[in-house]
């Protein structure tokens, strides 16, 4: 029975080993993906909700408005701010709507009565750029061109960097980030696939993100949104042509809150979605939610290899003991092809984020996160806290 048991864990972590190896090769493969398409010039309108986010704002919004035109909009919704969030976005030009709700608070709540706000002048495509990031020049054009082009979402590349000086497990953290908003979305696109949506950077379509449910205080609206409109048949696209960045947070308290919102919503999302995400393709033969859902089946990377290898050395014992060697086949499959997934994308992409030593040592971020992934099985998260910079 324990060698049966443990079957079918060792085959249930090869699908994501799997599904993560295949999108990472896929990016590294040689082809150009980054051309962006041309179309007419188009009314953008800008959405940025800010809570509290005084020492960040300022910066966003320069990017943002130097690549506005007069008939562009650019809207800050100050959501539940506490400090001078509305007044420096006035300062610099933007125009500016408040939010205040004790009982409904999170991001979602913040672009809902935005988007609503924009519907007595709708704009041709909303963008929706988060209040610490930086867009890359000609970044808002081309996104924007993409989602038109679609008649569906577009997701410009979404990267965060460790501030100047930052240790080890905030490098490692960059790197994992880059792995997932840029490499396995880019693998996505040269398959021909749809991407999750990111959060910032993200491009929609007026009559797309209208008929949106964005009113909720879920930990992940952006996968929630992206989930939502591939079952609608809407499914975002890859814009490899367009970036948006920031910066982690400098504390670890901020580090660690960031961290467990993001993971722990994530993890809940793959319970709750992924199954009937993978039902509903086979049902409908839909290759483009069949991508989601896979895509979404995979976990967050640190913990998909402390589970690989707990699953390795475990069936290793088991096919010393008892000659079970099935799980042991299975365990080693995942673990190789993990391997090979993170190694190619260290070489292709992360070299100039961390050091081969650094990679060696990722092992010690995986341990760092254990007690978030504890927290999830005893307490798990569910209210929206933004996270101290």
């Amino acid at each position: 029975m324990t060698a049966v048991i443990l079957t079918i864990v060792c085959a249930l972590l090869l699908v994501p080993a799997l599904v993560f190896f295949v999108e990472v090769l896929a990016a590294v493969m040689p082809g150009d993906a980054s051309s962006a398409p041309s179309a007419e010039p188009l009314r953008l309108a800008v959405l940025i909700p800010a809570h509290d986010e005084e020492t960040t704002i300022a910066r966003t919004l320069r990017s943002v408005g130097a690549q506005l035109r007069a008939s562009d909009r650019l809207l800050v919704v100050a959501d539940n701010c506490s400090d001078q969030t509305a007044q420096i976005a006035q300062d610099e030009g933007a125009e500016v709507i408040r939010r205040e709700s004790q009982d409904l608070r999170g991001k979602g709540y913040a672009l809902d009565h935005g988007v609503r706000h924009l519907e007595k002048d709708p704009p041709d495509v909303v963008i929706i750029i988060d209040a610490d990031c930086v867009v890359s020049s000609g970044s808002l054009a081309t996104l924007a061109a993409a989602a038109q082009a679609a008649g569906a979402p577009a997701q410009a590349i979404d990267l965060m960097r460790a501030p100047e000086g930052a240790g080890l497990r905030v490098r490692i953290a960059e790197f994992a980030w880059l792995i997932k908003n840029r490499v396995r979305p880019q693998g996505l696109r040269r398959m021909g696939l749809p991407c999750q949506l990111m959060g910032t950077g993200m491009a929609f379509p007026w009559a797309c993100i209208r008929a949106s449910s964005l009113a909720t205080g879920h930990l992940v609206e952006d996968l929630k949104l992206g989930i939502e409109l591939a079952r609608r048949g809407l499914p975002p696209r890859f814009c490899l042509a367009a970036t948006v960045s920031s910066e982690f947070p400098t504390s670890d308290e901020g580090i660690r809150s960031q961290r467990t919102r993001w993971e722990h919503g994530h993890l809940r999302a793959i319970l709750s979605e992924a199954p009937k995400l993978l039902l509903g393709a086979l049902i409908r033969r839909d290759a483009a939610l069949a991508a989601i859902a896979l895509d979404l089946s995979v976990p967050p990377l640190a913990l998909l290899a402390m589970a690989i290898a707990a699953s390795w050395a475990i069936s290793l014992g088991v096919e010393l003991t008892v000659r079970a060697s099935l799980p042991f086949f299975l365990a080693t499959a995942a673990a190789v092809l993990f391997g090979c997934a993170v190694t190619l994308s260290w070489r292709v992409f992360g070299r100039q984020t961390v050091s081969g030593k650094d990679l060696v040592m990722a092992a010690l971020y995986a341990i760092w996160k254990v007690p978030l992934y504890l927290g999830f099985l005893l307490k798990p998260q569910s209210k929206w806290v933004r996270s101290k910079r």
